[in-house]
């Protein structure tokens, strides 16, 4: 199997390099090579290598930035895998696509399904939703992945704004009023192989497995809780904060104005992926608790 991968320096990127690499021949691209701001010169990219799968892990993913740079966002979120679509379907290539709990306006009382009707709220959704339009009517065959609350070691995230405020104030202010699934990069990565591995499978006719999947961790929880609990992670591997877990204090999203509109539930119901692909999906914990654990071990708690 020849895998072209796309966005290798971010957080999902970098995992996926991992995880890839046992699949067959892998091709690991970043910005410098693969330029998302100009969307066609991404077919020369891809004609060069003629890959069976192009896995696309680049985004613009600065959320509120987006709301005054929408022809960023939608070049790159939009256009680029629309053309990585178009030469997918040319090469009879399987393309992964990521894409977001965004699409959603979070008005749903339960888990969103992929049959859910979208109405994003931000640019940033917008243009999200538009890639994944783009993708469907190219013809090729496709696994997007919508998913949520993403966070890895490498890079900044969620948890460790949280520690490095713990370290600094006596109180936190953290919105409990939107909930979701934290999300590893590293679970992302693992499930994707398994998932192309599936797809890979001798004598089977993988067409029927192309489509949109809901890929997240299980169970969910709110930013409020979410801070809670990895302050009691940390303090369990000997870190010193001057806010504990009972220090966070809720506030609704209403009281932390952002540019662009977040939806209040992010929750996607995910059995679909895990039923055609025979996988079962961690709680959210499980991969906070490693990253916490591998930040204890670095010394960096």
């Amino acid at each position: 199997m020849k895998i072209l991968l796309l966005g290798k320096d971010g957080q999902v990127g970098w995992e996926l390099q991992r995880a890839l690499a046992p699949l067959g021949e892998l091709r690991a691209l970043g910005r410098v090579d693969a330029d998302f701001t100009d969307p066609e010169s991404l077919r020369a990219v891809v004609r060069a290598f003629a890959p069976d799968v192009i896995v696309n892990a680049a985004a613009y993913t600065a959320v509120d930035k987006a709301e005054a740079d929408a022809a960023m966002a939608h070049n790159v979120n939009a256009v680029s895998p629309g053309v990585l679509a178009e030469e997918a379907a040319a090469g009879n290539a399987w393309l992964v696509h990521y894409s977001t709990d965004y699409v959603f306006d979070g008005t749903k009382e339960g888990a969103w399904v992929e049959t859910d009707a979208v109405n994003p709220l931000s640019v940033y959704g917008r243009t999200k939703y538009d890639g994944e339009q783009r993708i469907a009517a190219s013809g090729a065959r496709h696994l997007i992945l919508r998913t949520s609350w993403v966070f890895a070691p490498r890079g900044g995230n969620f948890a460790k704004t949280m520690l490095r405020l713990a370290k600094e104030r006596e109180t936190l202010n953290v919105v409990a009023d939107q909930h979701g699934a934290p999300t590893g990069a590293e679970l992302l990565a693992d499930v994707t192989a398994l998932a192309l591995h599936r797809i890979a499978a001798p004598g089977l006719d993988a067409q029927h497995l192309s489509g949109v999947y809901h890929l997240a961790a299980a169970g969910a929880t709110t930013w409020h809780a979410y801070a809670q609990h990895v302050l009691a992670q940390a303090q369990s591997h000997g870190a010193v904060l001057k806010a504990g877990p009972d220090a966070v204090q809720p506030i609704a999203a209403s009281a932390f104005p952002t540019p662009a509109a977040r939806p209040a539930n992010s929750r996607l119901d995910c059995s679909k992926f895990s039923t055609n692909f025979g996988v079962s999906l961690p709680d959210w914990r499980h991969h906070v608790n490693r990253l916490i654990a591998e930040l204890s071990a670095q010394g960096n708690l």
